[in-house]
């Protein structure tokens, strides 16, 4: 019997490919943290010593190499959020991750603005990684409330709204780090339980 003809698996990259590949992806995030998402695939190439038909291969569009960098931040960020997830003290871990990911606003905004304009479903993009980015996020969360680090009337869907309003909020205020401290101060009080609340957690899923 004949044998359909099409494409098979996908090959794995040869080593040198794989760190072609990580070093392009190491230096766009760098690039475009430094000189924003308009940066040329040109530069990307020169500071990553290679040509930029080497920068093609792996990425066929700058589209496809920004939404590379968006996911593999987006990657760290999770496991940033595992590990403090493990903290023997969930309220100064809850809050650490709260400031890392807002800190982080301004270039993953960007990223995904520049993704959206070229037509990029960021949501789509990232979707493989909100199931188990929600479950860990809410394990902190719990954790922290069940500590009496966080007020108990909030819930995880309360949480990702402040967390978007913040990196927005955050993002405004510029590059200035004693604002952006200020600005995340605040957001934390206003995380904590009020003076003489109950700190008996609500659920939070």
């Amino acid at each position: 019997m004949t044998q359909p003809v099409g494409p098979g698996p996908a090959k794995p990259l040869r080593a040198d490919a794989r760190r072609n590949r990580a070093r392009l992806l190491e230096v766009a995030e760098q690039v475009f943290a430094e000189r924003g998402t308009g940066a040329s695939t040109e530069e990307i190439a020169r500071q990553a010593g290679v040509g930029v038909g080497t920068v093609f291969r792996h990425f066929p569009t700058k589209e496809a190499l920004l939404e590379a960098v968006f996911i593999g931040r987006l990657a760290r960020l999770g496991e940033q959020a595992k590990e403090l997830a493990s903290s023997e003290e969930p309220g100064p871990a809850f809050f650490a991750f709260f400031t890392l990911f807002v800190d982080q606003a301004s270039t993953k905004n960007a990223f995904a603005d520049a993704l959206a304009a070229a037509g990029v479903n960021v949501q789509a993009a990232a979707s493989g990684m909100v199931g188990e980015f929600a479950g860990t996020l809410n394990g902190l969360l719990g954790s922290a409330q069940r500590a009496g680090a966080v007020r108990a009337d909030i819930g995880v869907g309360e949480l990702k709204a402040v967390l978007v309003g913040a990196s927005r909020a955050v993002e405004h205020a510029g590059d200035d780090p004693a604002t952006r401290a200020r600005v995340i101060a605040i957001l934390l009080d206003g995380l904590r339980p009020p003076a003489g609340s109950s700190t008996t957690a609500q659920p939070t899923a």
